[in-house]
């Protein structure tokens, strides 16, 4: 064994990471309740390093979020707003297209693109959105929608999930972002997100979209009323998932923000926490290539420790994330590119600019001499 380890309850799971052998439930609740937090981020980094050796990833890509107005009145969430509340916004598409311009200068690759489900904008309205970012900005990625939205809009068009996707994607998404999926115990489920599709409902959809060869990403919201027992099942479904599949392109864990939403009383989550779920998230989903530490949700500074826990990414410049803000999020709503290198390296990792399919991307000089 290892002389860095101190919990020996450890031994057997680290002989099945060095035989690269898959781990199982008990072993992933073993990696949540072990105090050797250590020897935890020791064994992902030795995957994390196998996989990807020093580099980590990073993109510039901007949020587009056209809409904060929301049916669901899910108790998880500070962003979503009613149609006559105060704070709803509704963007028209001109206002879309002219938000997407104003980060021009910092030569985005990608555009997020999601909202809530507005009981007015449907698949149509979405589809001009998308066909007006192409023609406007051809060779930005368009990563639109998570699978609750889209299961939204095929109901409101009273046509199914694969047909929706058909639509959206020939009006120009070129992947997922992969939120929504919060936690899928549907107990959970129940007391935080009622209003929203079920996580079996969120799964089919994901497995709808790979096979129209649609990449995604995949998340877990923890840190609220989740047990470790439901982190360790929402991974392995991921997993089995990405056995059937192969489309998730990372793995991005998302730290619960209390503030503003209707579970205040929450404590927030520990940087021990975050780490610990980028940690067990490296060894468990053995099938998923990358695991992001997002620098939104768990500040900068831990998704820079996260980069030797197991993570490999740590997102992209962002400019202007909203939903993680509205719930309590502290610090910045962007980072200029210059500043992810300064972080990465600061971190001990090589800086490699992606696209959203994780391709290099090659700047020229000009270029890099825009501060971003």
């Amino acid at each position: 064994m290892d002389p860095r380890f101190q919990d020996p309850r450890l031994k057997p799971v680290l002989e099945k990471v060095r035989s690269q052998v898959r781990l199982h439930r008990d072993d992933g609740l073993l990696l949540y309740r072990t105090p050797d937090l250590l020897a935890l981020g020791w064994m992902a980094n030795r995957v994390r390093e196998q996989r990807h050796a020093s580099v980590t990833y990073f993109n510039i890509n901007r949020h587009l979020n056209p809409t904060n107005v929301c049916v669901a009145s899910c108790r998880l969430c500070a962003f979503g707003q009613k149609p006559r509340g105060p704070r709803a916004y509704t963007m028209s598409l001109e206002q879309v297209w002219e938000a997407a311009r104003q980060g021009w200068n910092e030569q985005v690759t990608e555009f997020h693109i999601v909202g809530g489900l507005h009981p007015e904008l449907d698949l149509d309205w979405y589809c001009r959105l998308l066909r007006g970012l192409k023609e406007r900005f051809p060779q930005v990625h368009l990563k639109a929608l998570t699978l609750v939205e889209i299961a939204w809009l095929a109901r409101r068009a009273r046509i199914g999930v694969e047909e929706a996707l058909q639509r959206l994607a020939a009006a120009g998404v070129d992947s997922l972002p992969g939120g929504g999926a919060e936690v899928f115990s549907e107990r959970v489920r129940r007391l935080i997100c009622d209003h929203k599709i079920t996580g079996e409902e969120w799964l089919d959809a994901a497995r709808q979209a790979h096979r129209l060869g649609l990449h995604s990403n995949c998340t877990m919201l923890y840190g609220h009323l989740e047990t470790l027992e439901d982190r360790v099942d929402h991974l392995l479904r991921l997993r089995a998932l990405q056995d059937e599949t192969g489309g998730f392109l990372a793995f991005i864990p998302l730290a619960f923000h209390a503030r503003n939403t209707r579970l205040p009383h929450l404590a927030p989550t520990t940087g021990i926490d975050d780490l610990r779920n980028i940690a067990a998230a490296r060894l468990l989903l053995d099938n998923i290539p990358h695991i992001k530490a997002y620098w939104v949700s768990l500040t900068p500074k831990i998704a820079q420790v996260a980069q030797h826990f197991g993570a490999d990414d740590l997102d992209g410049t962002v400019v202007e994330e909203k939903i993680h803000h509205e719930a309590g999020a502290s610090g910045r709503r962007a980072l200029a590119r210059a500043e992810l290198l300064r972080l990465i390296r600061e971190a001990g990792r090589e800086p490699v600019e992606r696209d959203t399919l994780y391709r290099p991307v090659q700047r020229p000089v000009a270029e890099l001499t825009v501060r971003l």
